[in-house]
């Protein structure tokens, strides 16, 4: 269910925007989704799964962006500079990327965290429950990919 399951986690991305992550109830993420909470509960576990999905997901989206910048037919220093142009951009409008990238989480937001236990049977939260990188974690990534585009 790739389309409930982005559905979901738009569907969460919204409410914690609108309030702190303990406020956020599952139910009202399932009817924003349209779906029910069984399918949310099927995808993500738990309302912990449902967080590490998310900021694995925002977290993934910075990357992302990262490697779109890197990969951009310019000089080097000028793909370094979009490189911090859409590092700074991504933390100013996302307050899960700027956690991440900064590591300081306010409890407002969900905390990162490795799931216990057997692994999910849903392929698509594995990797989620494997946690979200650390800030050092996240800025080795980063690093590694400038190295290996621009090497």
């Amino acid at each position: 269910m790739p389309a409930a399951r982005e559905s979901l986690l738009d569907a969460a991305f919204t409410a914690l925007a609108r309030r702190p992550w303990p406020g956020v109830r599952m139910v009202e993420v399932a009817a924003v989704a349209g779906v029910s909470r069984q399918t949310l509960y099927n995808e993500f576990g738990s309302k912990d799964g449902l967080a590490r999905a998310l900021l694995r997901r925002e977290t993934d989206g910075y990357l992302h962006g990262v490697e779109r910048a890197l990969a951009e037919e310019r000089e080097p220093a000028d793909r370094l500079a979009a490189v911090a142009a859409w590092t700074v951009g991504a933390a100013r409008g996302n307050a899960l990327v700027r956690a991440a990238l900064t590591g300081c989480w306010s409890d407002r937001l969900p905390t990162p965290s490795r799931a216990p236990g057997a692994a999910s049977p849903v392929p698509a939260q594995r990797r989620a429950d494997a946690g979200v990188p650390s800030a050092a974690e996240l800025l080795a990534l980063v690093r590694d990919r400038a190295v290996t585009a621009l090497g």
